[in-house]
């Protein structure tokens, strides 16, 4: 479906964030790896947290789930038998289970978004599974992929970090379950390094040892390990809530944003501190950001890596900005559901945006008094870029058409929900 984004001049208004994806995710495959019952409160609702919950059951797992809580009942490392894994369109699922089917003697992982996740590289993951011996047949490193495995082997263990850091991410959850001891070495720049270390929160909160190099470039995981049954909770979620931020920085707005923790270890934290310095009016407090915007933003330069998926808000806010802005170290951008860099700065240009790219940057030359709008924008299935668009036709002199912002689903099923909540004007087109 797509929306119609017509100029807003206020927000106004209180909402709770979203629960984190990627800390759902990683607690749902803790608790289904656990003998045992864990419980996971306050878990995400999105396309990528119910693949998991989908993904997890097929392998064994039970889940009862009310209102507030999942109460899941694992299957430790020994998986029932399953032909096939449907993960949608969720990419880290993807990886992570391609690194625990591998205890399965086969499972294919069928190509459902072909042109989304099935354009996405997994030739690193792939590499790194066949040094345990597993035996993967892919598509030049994409979808549909097969892993048979059955009994995959620790010890010295290589992986690149180049890409993603989702692959080292999937051998931490594997290895620990190993009759070996296993090293994992990561060699060229590892992308991601914070939701590396919120992987590494889980599994400690999971009863999992790891030793790990403090530059993360080396881990050491004793093997025979076994995950624990616990009850977990879910932080508020910092990349969805960038976009709602970034759309109060941009209008005369006061906005407050509930249940984002000031002491977070997700990267995506750091669109509090980054809007902070584009001089948007801004108060972060008692697990709550308040924001007070006034249109007179500045350009900033910021280094992108350690919060990825808040970098396309934060670009969207420097739309309006005074100045030129800079977002550089985000190659990985061009590795998501679609090339974050090229797709997103040709559709922002469609808006009058005044943006250009390089390999791993985004240069924005701000618009303080608004750009035209007036267009009909493609989304590229990708629920990132549907927040951040939102953004910039909230403050264009023209409406804008987002084709397919359903995708936005992927990750924050209520976003359009809550941007008319705060007076924010959308309005699905009827087909």
């Amino acid at each position: 479906m797509d929306i119609i984004v017509r100029p807003t001049p206020e927000l106004k208004g209180e909402i709770q964030a979203l629960s984190s994806k990627n800390y759902t995710t990683r607690y749902l495959l803790a608790a289904a790896l656990a003998e045992g019952t864990s419980v996971v409160r306050y878990p995400a609702h999105s396309q990528d947290s119910d693949a998991m919950r989908r993904c997890i059951a097929d392998l064994g797992a039970a889940l009862e789930e009310t209102d507030d809580q999942i109460v899941i009942t694992g299957f430790g490392g020994k998986l029932s038998p399953v032909k096939e894994l449907n993960v949608g369109n969720a990419g880290a699922v993807l990886r992570f289970l391609m690194a625990i089917a591998a205890l399965s003697p086969e499972i294919t992982f069928v190509n459902t978004y072909p042109d989304s996740l099935g354009k996405r590289p997994h030739d690193d993951l792939i590499t790194a599974l066949e040094q345990m011996g597993v035996q993967v047949e892919h598509q030049n490193g994409r979808l549909p992929i097969t892993i048979r495995g059955g009994k995959p082997k620790g010890g010295s263990i290589t992986v690149s970090g180049e890409v993603s850091s989702q692959y080292l991410s999937a051998l931490l959850f594997l290895t620990p379950l190993l009759e070996e001891d296993s090293e994992i070495t990561v060699t060229g720049d590892l992308k991601s390094k914070v939701v590396v270390g919120q992987t590494l929160e889980v599994l400690e909160q999971a009863g999992i040892q790891v030793e790990a190099a403090p530059d993360y470039t080396l881990f050491k995981v004793p093997g025979k390990q076994k995950y624990q049954a616990r009850t977990y909770v879910v932080q508020g979620d910092y990349p969805g809530s960038a976009a709602i931020l970034a759309a109060a920085a941009v209008t005369r707005s006061d906005v407050t944003v509930h249940r984002l923790e000031e002491r977070s270890k997700q990267g995506e934290r750091a669109v509090v501190d980054v809007l902070q310095m584009m001089n948007t009016p801004l108060r972060h407090e008692n697990g709550s950001v308040r924001v007070q915007g006034n249109h007179q933003l500045r350009a900033v330069e910021f280094d992108g890596d350690a919060a990825t998926d808040a970098v396309l808000a934060m670009v969207a806010a420097a739309v309006f900005a005074e100045g030129t802005s800079r977002f550089y170290n985000v190659e990985n951008l061009r590795y998501k559901e679609c090339d974050r860099i090229t797709d997103f700065v040709t559709e922002l240009r469609k808006a009058g945006a005044d943006v250009e790219e390089k390999r791993d940057e985004i240069i924005v030359h701000g618009k303080p008094f608004g750009v035209e709008g007036g267009a009909t924008i493609d989304a590229h299935y990708d629920h990132r870029v549907i927040m951040a668009l939102t953004v910039v036709g909230l403050r264009a002199r023209n409406p804008i058409v987002i084709k397919d912002a359903h995708h936005v689903a992927k990750s924050y099923p209520q976003f359009f929900d809550h941007i008319a909540a705060l007076g924010g004007s959308v309005e699905w087109v009827k087909e």
